[in-house]
């Protein structure tokens, strides 16, 4: 059984931050005590209108993060819009970036709502993918908990999937949840039956974290940013990791019990 990797996304810091001309709160800080209480990883979500991570956050987090040689960087976008750029100029630099996460959003979109459509999107990705691979990063798709939709992004070059988990999470404490639960451990297992490795994101928190890793086979990672980020105003950043650390282990526990 391999353990779930925790990424704290950075967004929400950034956001707080961007609404002054302070510099605070710092990125840099938030990540150093997300990592020193036990983060494995760091994501950020670079927009082209910049609105909460900027180009020069990437490049001062990758530098951190070169004093953490055992997590990973996880950059996340839509490579049809500023991704590749931003990566482009931290693997010219040599700067540690381990996996990049495609996201289908909109320029303007408030969040990322929905993931990339097959056979629609293979032509555009394909290349895309190979460019990424050829810098030596692994790459996730965004992606629906759709079975069918798997064997496809694993043909278009994918190493793993990000499943788009905002609807079990709006199902949490409703009759529908069940249904929402075989839907995910469903895709997952599509995804892991033709070689992806399955990540999760999306309204994750310290109350569904633990039943979705118990009930979804194999996932690798979870990247969580919003709810994280909310709980470390009220608890603090260590109290907040080692809480989500701990929902992780609790699931792998209950999965090594049955």
């Amino acid at each position: 059984m391999k353990s779930t990797a925790l990424s704290v996304n950075l967004n929400k810091v950034a956001t707080v931050r961007n609404t002054r001309h302070l510099g605070i709160p710092s990125l840099t800080r938030a990540a150093t005590l997300c990592l020193q209480a036990g983060a494995h990883g760091i994501t950020v979500h670079p927009r082209p209108d910049e609105r909460h991570i900027r180009g020069s956050d990437v490049t001062e987090l990758a530098h951190l993060l070169q004093a953490w040689p055992d997590r990973e960087y996880n950059i996340e976008g839509n490579p049809l819009h500023n991704l590749m750029d931003v990566v482009g100029k931290l693997v010219a630099q040599k700067l540690p970036v381990h996996q990049v996460t495609f996201v289908p959003d909109g320029e303007g979109q408030f969040t990322s709502d929905h993931g990339w459509s097959f056979p629609d999107d293979a032509a555009r990705l394909k290349p895309l993918i190979d460019q990424a691979h050829a810098w030596g990063l692994r790459v996730s798709l965004f992606m629906d908990a759709e079975p069918a939709a798997m064997a496809a992004a694993k043909a278009v070059g994918a190493d793993r999937i990000e499943l788009y988990t905002e609807p079990y999470a709006a199902a949490w404490g409703t009759p529908g949840l069940a249904a929402q639960l075989a839907r995910f451990a469903h895709a997952a297992q599509a995804a892991l039956d033709v070689g992806l490795d399955v990540n999760a994101g999306h309204d994750l928190n310290r109350d569904n974290l633990t039943a979705f890793l118990n009930q979804v086979p194999g996932v690798r990672e979870v990247s969580i940013g919003h709810a994280l980020i909310a709980d470390a105003l009220e608890l603090g950043y260590d109290a907040t990791i080692r809480d989500y650390l701990r929902c992780i282990h609790q699931a792998e526990r209950l999965e090594m019990v049955g």
